[in-house]
């Protein structure tokens, strides 16, 4: 039967129908109260926004030539697939971030250099020093470059190096380094200048074993930085494992074909030697295998917790008990295990306030198949997974991150988040092409939309981001001291990365150093809080703790988006005194010194 032609009265009728339609979808897709219209902020997925690069790779330009050396000689040796990190820190106080990376080296009895998949290019390599010398011109225009100078910097990293983090631990305003490794850890004092003597026995902060994260951290708040030391597995060549792979092959075991070892707690005396109180201060309760770690005050009592993430064991939460010992509330908290009461393979953690609420949140990468997960901190250190309404959860669920950070990569005032990424196990397809290192994946940018979700932005973050590597390591830090946080990569088995940030000193941002009265150093765990006319209080923390065995830039740095300026700024030292200021300029560092601010009750 032939269709007949509709009628004048029925085509008014469909058109009044399809006018309702748009009408409806329209009304759906509105924000439906003021307070949903003041936190949504725009996607990243602009037409005008992906037009812009917003990292650019530039190692190579700026004479960062670093090669990762993992010791590969096809033993499948779980340590040469774990990787190293990277500080960011100052280490002559002229302004600018030098920075140090960890390197590994041979592996396995009476191995040599003929043995190795990927040997160094040149010598043996050793943990390398670079020096930012930084020049920045009349008109703005900045000529960033990098120096070796680990010849002369007095540092021999001669171990097979894992982990780093910066701290001045003995308060003379030299920042020093402590280096994880597998076999022996290194405590290395700055005298001044970018030269430096290896302290470990006179210190007593010696750590034998595999160990990974690092942090300092004042937990008694006596204005001396103590220091905290993960462990990991209980690797050793007389007790190895042998695992396959899906077509048979040797692969690498999992860490829990091993025994965790016990992490350590020092406390520093004040006379330029340390204290192990593991067991005095309970941390020797618990131990499940530690590769990140990161120290903040969860519960607001105003005293450092410990945070752990455990690589397919448990995390720990280790609350300050303010008498010198802590208890492992991580059950109880709700940030041990997923949703489902599975424990995951955490590896990088980080800490911060991602839904401006004033309550610094977690989030940590995990194996392919887990996914990245996210903690809300209800602001009493009880904690909610937010990983699959957050919107992180999906993106990431094929990949193994490791690096991460919440960060404010364009300065909008809402804290984003990237992660690094790289299997652990081998990747068939990466096998078939005959791919020497096949645990290759790319990294991963997530824009923070400011309504509790996140958007992955990966393919407009630039060319970089679509190279995949076996990322590990990653640093924080604004490099090129233009006002927005730049990414130093440190890739196992392959070249670092150093990502220049092109787009976040395009809008408003602050920049501060806080140092203590006495201490002469940054205060680290201090909170910040930034006050802002036509937005949320941001709050912020002065850490170098958190991503991936690695260590990153102490200063404050708070995108202000369109604020033209900030009411105030009060800080909360570890010393519990708080303190305001007002009239403090935007889009440039400042340095605010304990005792100098309004006190504030």
């Amino acid at each position: 039967m032939l269709a007949q032609p509709l009628g004048k009265q029925s085509v008014y009728v469909w058109m009044g129908l399809l006018v309702g339609i748009v009408i409806l979808a329209y009304w759906r897709s509105y924000p439906q109260s003021n307070a949903e219209m003041q936190s949504s902020a725009p996607s990243i997925t602009s037409p005008e926004s992906n037009r812009r690069e917003i990292f650019s790779e530039r190692a190579q330009e700026s004479g960062l030539d670093f090669v990762h050396f993992n010791g590969m000689s096809g033993e499948m040796y779980m340590p040469e697939m774990v990787g190293s990190g990277a500080a960011l820190f100052d280490c002559d106080n002229d302004g600018n971030l030098d920075l140090f990376i960890v390197q590994g080296n041979l592996l396995g009895p009476s191995k040599t250099l003929a043995d190795m998949k990927f040997p160094p290019k040149g010598p043996l390599s050793i943990g390398r020093l670079y020096h930012n010398d930084l020049v920045v011109h009349s008109d703005g225009s900045r000529r960033l470059h990098f120096t070796d100078i680990t010849e002369r910097s007095g540092i021999n990293a001669q171990d097979y190096g894992i982990g780093v983090t910066a701290g001045d631990y003995d308060n003379d305003g030299w920042v020093d380094l402590y280096v994880t490794a597998f076999g022996h850890s290194h405590l290395y004092r700055n005298k001044g200048n970018c030269t430096f003597e290896d302290v470990t026995e006179k210190t007593g902060t010696g750590v034998t074993g595999w160990t990974v994260p690092a942090a300092f951290v004042d937990y008694d708040r006596d204005g001396w930085l103590d220091l905290f030391v993960g462990s990991y597995e209980d690797f050793r060549f007389t007790n190895l494992k042998t695992c396959f792979f899906s077509n048979g092959a040797k692969d690498y075991c999992g860490p829990l074909s091993f025994e965790p070892l016990p992490n350590h707690l020092f406390h520093n005396r004040g006379d330029g030697t340390f204290e192990d109180v593991t067991d005095r201060s309970q941390i020797s309760g618990d131990y499940h295998g530690a590769l990140g770690v990161v120290c903040d005050d969860f519960d607001g009592d105003g005293w450092p917790d410990i945070f752990v993430a455990n690589d397919g064991r448990p995390n720990e939460l280790w609350m300050n008990q303010r008498n010198g010992t802590f208890k492992n509330e991580a059950m109880l908290a709700g940030c041990a295990l997923d949703e489902n009461g599975k424990a995951r393979a955490g590896m990088g953690v980080d800490a911060g306030d991602f839904d401006n609420n004033g309550t610094e949140d977690l989030v940590i990468t995990n194996l392919n198949g887990e996914g990245t997960m996210l903690y809300a901190n209800d602001g009493k250190g009880w904690f909610e997974d937010h990983s699959i309404r957050s919107g992180l959860s999906t993106p990431s669920h094929s990949m193994t991150g490791f690096g991460t950070a919440f960060f404010d990569y364009d300065n909008d005032g809402w804290l984003d988040i990237l992660t690094l990424n790289g299997e652990v196990r081998m990747i068939e397809s990466q096998v078939r092409a005959k791919d020497p290192h096949p645990l290759k994946q790319r990294p991963q940018l997530f824009h923070n939309l400011g309504n509790g979700s996140f958007e992955e932005i990966s393919d407009h973050a630039g060319p970089i981001f679509q190279d995949a590597e076996v990322g590990r390591g990653a640093a924080f830090g604004d490099v090129d001291n233009d006002g927005d946080t730049d990414v130093v990569v440190v890739n196992n088995a392959g070249p670092a990365w150093l990502l220049i940030n092109n787009v976040g000193n395009r809008q408003h941002w602050l920049g501060l150093r806080m140092v203590g009265a006495k201490e002469k150093r940054d205060m680290l765990g201090t909170r910040v809080a930034i006050y802002r006319p036509d937005g949320p209080t941001l709050w912020r923390r002065v850490r170098t703790d958190g991503s991936y065995a690695s260590s990153n830039d102490p200063r404050v740095l708070a995108g202000l988006g369109d604020s033209p300026r900030v009411d105030k700024v009060q800080a909360f030292w570890p010393s519990g005194r708080v303190e305001e200021w007002t009239g403090i300029p935007i889009d440039r560092y400042t340095t605010l010194r304990e005792g100098t601010g309004k006190k504030v009750p």
